[in-house]
């Protein structure tokens, strides 16, 4: 009886994970997909001496001969998308833009082909796979978005795709979305691992041969990580998320890679009936405005990227209650909630919470789960619980740590700078973040260090009655 080789014996990966188990299976161990398991006729990599088989396209040069003018990014129209992307799309680049349904992808990108189509220099080439032509009319329609040089078409064969670009030679290719399209003769169904990589690795081919800068939209799994196999990411020049609660406003733009700039960058945009608009100074989004002091609210600088936003924390102490109180929040860490109220009745003796229900939230709808927010959390909860109106023209920055102590963070110049740009008074801060300290001066704010909850809070106490 003979035995296969390993050059002949079949391999089997998941379709749904690209997970490569040594045998057929029912269920992927890695995912937990049914009947995701498939038999790939990729065999194994044959070892041996590598040759040259052929010569190079384009001989090695030396690096200060080669021009970086192909390389420079051109902007899109859209401000906040350019800060993003590091100034605008470079030719021949791809981008990868995720997002959860329905969080506004395709009218974003709408408006960037019509801008670039707008522009002049090259027209401007939307592929839909999830809409008919008819439908993105409309929101084209809708948010001012037609220009003759911004074409259209609904395709899901890659091979159609190809034929559109040879057709209309356009500067800039939308696809939406890289999951419907299929690669005839790849292995898999549409969305799989196998066509997702293969469609990729084909348009990011032509996108480098062409000089067509190419933005691809992609589904986002359940816990908000890109979906299809991990080498998408890397296949890519550029990755971005695009944020946002559908019940709010504001959206955001989150930079993951980008090999052409900052991979920390943060573009903010606010989403209403006429499409979406770049926010340059969405600050005043999380902030309300009150006549007087009121119970319950302090104000932080929290760093979304390179960007502070000045941010205000709400939070309210019901009435106590027997069993297991409540604690509701909304765009805010409930664990670190959960840890601010146990240090503030332990550390300050001041409170009593462990009977009384809390809800706390951010303004805005943005969310803030770095510990920066920690201080002004703290100092919300301790105004509502002790009826004190701390004053609105205070600012909290700082982490607190289970013995009460004030903890330094990063950006905190940034954050005064910001603080005091819009016309901040006080500012507290952790030990050895203040101006004298860092060298760096907020015009019109001052600024205390605190050590501890208790410091905190007496400040505050002082800056009110001020």
């Amino acid at each position: 009886m003979s035995t296969r080789s390993a050059a002949t014996r079949p391999a089997y990966v998941c379709d749904a994970c690209g997970h490569q188990p040594p045998k057929w299976l029912g269920r992927c161990p890695e995912c937990g997909e049914w009947g995701s398991v498939v038999e790939s006729t990729t065999g194994p990599a044959v070892g041996g001496k590598v040759v040259a088989t052929r010569l190079p396209s384009e001989p090695a040069r030396p690096i200060a001969t080669i021009s970086a003018a192909p390389a420079r990014a051109r902007p899109t129209g859209v401000s906040e998308l350019d800060r993003v992307l590091g100034g605008g799309l470079v030719p021949g680049a791809v981008v990868l833009l995720a997002g959860e349904p329905g969080v506004g992808k395709s009218t974003l990108l709408l408006d960037v082909a019509q801008r670039w189509a707008e522009a002049g220099e090259t027209p401007s080439l939307v592929i839909s796979g999830e809409e008919s032509v008819s439908q993105v009319r409309l929101r084209a329609e809708r948010i001012g978005a037609l220009d003759e040089r911004l074409y259209l078409a609904a395709e899901s064969d890659l091979g159609a795709v190809l034929g559109h670009l040879d057709a209309v030679k356009p500067g800039l290719l939308i696809l939406d979305s890289v999951q419907t399209i299929s690669l005839p003769g790849a292995e898999g169904v549409p969305g799989g691992v196998t066509q997702v990589r293969a469609v990729t690795a084909a348009l990011v081919s032509v996108a480098k041969e062409r000089g067509i800068a190419t933005v691809l939209v992609g589904h986002v799994t359940k816990d908000g990580q890109v979906a299809g196999p991990r080498v998408l990411e890397h296949l890519v020049d550029v990755v971005l998320h695009f944020e946002g609660d559908k019940h709010s406003a504001l959206r955001l733009v989150r930079g993951m890679k980008n090999r052409f700039g900052a991979a920390d960058e943060v573009g903010c945009f606010e989403m209403h009936e006429a499409g979406i608009a770049s926010l340059a100074d969405p600050s005043g989004m999380f902030l309300t405005r009150y006549a007087e002091a009121v119970p319950g609210t302090c104000v932080t600088v929290a760093m979304e990227g390179r960007r502070a936003l000045v941010t205000e924390v709400q939070a309210l102490i019901g009435a106590a209650v027997p069993g297991s109180p409540r604690r509701t929040v909304s765009g805010i860490d409930s664990a670190r909630l959960a840890m601010v109220l146990a240090v503030l009745q332990t550390r300050t003796k001041q409170l009593t919470l462990h009977d009384r229900e809390v809800f706390a939230a951010t303004v805005g709808g943005i969310r803030v789960t770095e510990p920066a927010a920690d201080l002004a959390m703290a100092l919300a909860v301790a105004s509502g619980g002790l009826n004190l109106a701390i004053s609105p023209r205070l600012a909290a920055i700082g982490e607190v740590g289970l013995t009460g102590e004030v903890r330094r963070v990063g950006a905190v110049p940034r954050r005064l700078a910001e603080a005091a740009r819009l016309g901040f008074q006080y500012a507290l801060v952790p030990p050895g973040c203040g101006p004298a300290k860092t060298g760096v001066a907020a015009p019109g704010l001052r600024v205390e260090e605190v050590a501890d909850l208790s410091s905190a809070l007496q400040w505050a106490a002082r800056f009110s009655a001020e």
